[in-house]
């Protein structure tokens, strides 16, 4: 009996068990030290709502002012395509032409990185720049995506102190500076408002009376509005600089300046010819809010791989340093913030995962009835959880939907490898036990690990490499389900790691040699009831019985019968065949992001500003009448961002919801309504009321059916959802 119950002494699993379950101390400080570690990266792994899947990206801005979108299409962007389509690398190169402004969009292959991208375009710029026309100003975009439109704010005045020209003003030179200055912000876009221009209207009459060309007058503005140097003057053993200062400072310095000359010599000016007035500029963008009027906005662009939570945080942070320096009046107004959707994204898995770890404990506590033994997979499950954290932060995926939902996926398997071990031990002790206890306990245990650690560490192996083919995915599809596969792998390459290393050292330590034995004796015998060494047997234990009873007569029933069982299940298959191919597709599900996006595009491809923001205006007041919505921020036309192409005819709306509890709510028939009497139903009620709020998807509709206005068909979808599609396919709405 003793050669049956002494450890096995062959290969190096059962070498490392053997190891690790006679230096349990030294197992358990590495464990609690890699746990420790694993906690701070768990709280330093980068977050997002969902895996980024937007393709290696950059993007050329041209502005050329005045000219139409033919001759921007000819003179610049048909150039800019034809030559940059030789760049290494490149998949896709898509152009847009608009009034006065050109986007090009060099897409790379898949695993380019964004930096060497954006060196290999600017190469290729100077090439062809000589061939641009000199006025067009070219310039790279920023390091970003549409997916980097994380935050979006809104600068409103009430009080009237501030016009719209005021808050741009400020939102260009003030505001936009200090929140650029945060760490992983790529750009803050301005939208809205009225961006201040000197304007000076001449009189062409004027102009031909005194015999001076348009031209003359304008390169006469243009040189006056300039600062020059000239050497230096030495006076008094003193060096001074000399210096001509010419900037334009008021419209009183424009009008006089002078652009020729009239009869007998006398200097002409801008004020004999003309007259200069503040002004707006072009206007190629409006922002709303609430259906109450125009605002100025601001959109906080991250740059490309960043963190996006740690992000939005700081920029919470430096918006609350500038708060009390913002112009008397003015409130500065959160219409987006992704951080919402981030955190909820979070939350849920993290419940999920929660609530799936407990249930896999009482169903071990329950089927075991041995609560030593369920301590075991109890460890087991955090810990794998946890230190799957540490690859990941080291490898930078983010932790997403996808990435933890590959550790919600491997869960189930992350415990089979406890529960068969200690399953085992149960087994072994039972003969140990039938046998006289002859023996060391230690070895009995010490053998029945060996004797399954092998094959539980390579079948959990095997379930890992099973997900090795979907690193073979490539496009939108790899960068969607790679994390899930990264972090299912991981999880269940650390479980198999801790099957032979920590598993071996808990069982040594829960399963003692001799029960407890102190005073007061009653305590003791609790302690021995719940800790003890005693073990339940299978034969035993009720719920195992009764289970025998059902599992028995139907095995035994399909060992009879083979060939009818497979013959049905082959039947089973066939039927069900047609019905696989009638089920449609979809490429990702859609998420749920607590935000809609409203974005109709008008029939009408010539609409003004003016007509656009009045329309703009309607649409964000009948949305803010529904009860569910509490903030509608419209735009129309684009903001001042490479990343943003919309012309005048496209509206976005970014409708933000209360929450869910303050929604409309319906009457539900429960399986309680209709039979049980009133005076009973409070306890169910409190379970399961009737009634309960409207979906999201009722909202939907409702603002669908609200939104019916001729000419501006609508569309309804979500901001990442729609910005993914726009940068897969460079269509912009669904």
């Amino acid at each position: 009996m003793a050669d049956r119950s002494g450890p096995l002494k062959h290969g190096f699993i059962e070498k490392v068990i053997e190891y690790c379950a006679r230096n349990r101390l030294f197992i358990f400080i590495i464990t609690v030290t890699l746990f420790s570690g694993s906690l701070w990266t768990m709280k330093n792994v980068p977050l997002d709502a969902i895996p980024d899947l937007s393709d290696t990206q950059v993007i050329i801005f041209v502005q050329w002012d005045g000219r139409d979108p033919q001759l921007v299409e000819d003179q610049v962007t048909y150039p800019l395509i034809t030559s940059l389509l030789a760049a290494p690398n490149v998949k896709v190169v898509r152009g847009f032409s608009d009034f006065s402004m050109a986007y090009i969009y060099i897409i790379f292959e898949d695993g380019t990185d964004i930096y060497w991208a954006r060196a290999r375009v600017l190469e290729y710029l100077s090439k062809i720049q000589g061939s641009l026309p000199k006025d067009a100003k070219v310039q790279l975009g920023p390091d970003a995506t549409g997916l980097g439109w994380v935050y979006q704010y809104a600068l409103v005045d009430k009080t009237g102190k501030n016009s719209l020209a005021d808050l741009r003003t400020y939102q260009d030179w003030t505001l936009r500076y200090a929140l650029e200055g945060v760490s992983g912000v790529a750009e803050v876009a301005s939208i809205g408002g009225f961006v201040q221009s000197y304007q000076i209207e001449i009189d062409p009459n004027a102009l031909a009376e005194y015999g001076i060309s348009i031209n003359d007058a304008v390169s006469r503005v243009r040189k006056s509005n300039r600062d020059v140097g000239g050497r230096v003057v030495e006076m008094a053993g003193r060096e001074y600089i000399v210096r001509g200062l010419g900037y334009i400072k008021s419209k009183e310095e424009i009008a006089n300046i002078g652009i020729g000359l009239g009869a007998g010599g006398t200097p002409v000016r801008i004020r004999d010819v003309g007259r200069v007035t503040l002004g707006p500029d072009l206007r190629r963008g409006v922002a709303e809010l609430d259906g109450e009027g125009e605002v100025v906005g601001g959109v906080v662009i991250i740059r490309y791989g960043e963190n996006a939570l740690n992000v939005i945080e700081k920029v919470k942070t430096r918006i609350e340093e500038v708060r009390p320096t913002l112009p008397k009046g003015v409130e500065l107004v959160s219409v987006y913030d992704r951080s919402d959707l981030i955190l909820n994204s979070i939350d849920t898995l993290k419940h999920t995962l929660t609530e799936e770890m407990i249930v896999v404990a009482v169903i071990i506590i329950l089927f075991l009835w041995h609560l030593p033994s369920a301590i075991v997979p109890i460890i087991t499950i955090p810990v794998a959880v946890c230190l799957s954290f540490i690859p990941m932060w080291y490898y930078g995926v983010t932790s997403n939907i996808m990435s933890l939902g590959g550790i919600a996926v491997a869960i189930g398997a992350l415990v089979d490898a406890s529960i068969v071990v200690v399953e085992n031990i149960h087994k072994k002790l039972e003969e140990w036990i039938d046998n006289g206890s002859m023996g060391r306990k230690h070895d009995v245990i010490l053998r029945a690990i060996q004797e399954v650690g092998r094959p539980s560490f390579f079948s959990l192996l095997i379930i890992a490499v099973s997900f090795l083919p979907v690193f073979a995915l490539t496009g939108q599809e790899g960068r969607l389900f790679r994390p899930l596969a990264i972090t299912k792998t991981l999880s269940m390459g650390i479980a198999g790691v801790l099957a032979v290393t920590l598993v071996p050292a808990i069982c040594l330590f829960v399963f003692r040699e001799k029960d407890f034995s102190f005073r007061p004796k009653w305590l003791a015998r609790i302690f021995n009831a719940v800790l003890g060494t005693k073990i339940q047997r299978e034969e035993d234990h009720p719920i195992s019985r009764m289970l025998h009873k059902i599992y028995e007569p139907v095995c035994r029933f399909i060992l009879e019968w083979p060939k009818a069982i497979v013959s049905a299940a082959i039947a089973l298959v066939l039927v069900t065949a047609p019905i696989y191919f009638q089920l449609g597709s979809e490429f990702m599900p859609t998420l749920w992001e607590g935000t809609f996006l409203y974005m109709p595009s008008t029939a009408y491809p010539s609409a003004s500003v003016e007509s656009a923001s009045r329309a703009l205006q309607v649409q964000d007041k009948l949305i803010a009448e529904h009860p569910a919505v509490e903030r509608v921020f419209g735009k129309v036309g684009r903001a001042v961002t490479a990343t943003d192409p919309a012309p005048l005819t496209m509206v976005e709306t970014t409708i933000t919801l209360k929450d869910e509890s303050e929604w409309p709510r319906i009457k539900v028939d429960r399986w309680y309504s209709s039979w049980l009497p009133e005076r009973l139903k409070g306890p169910f009620q409190s379970l399961w009321p009737e009634e309960q709020p409207i979906s999201w998807r009722q909202v939907k509709t409702e603002l669908d059916q609200k939104l019916q206005i001729p000419g501006w068909p609508n569309i309804c979808t979500m901001p990442i959802e729609n910005r993914v599609n726009m940068l897969t396919t460079g269509i912009r709405a669904p």
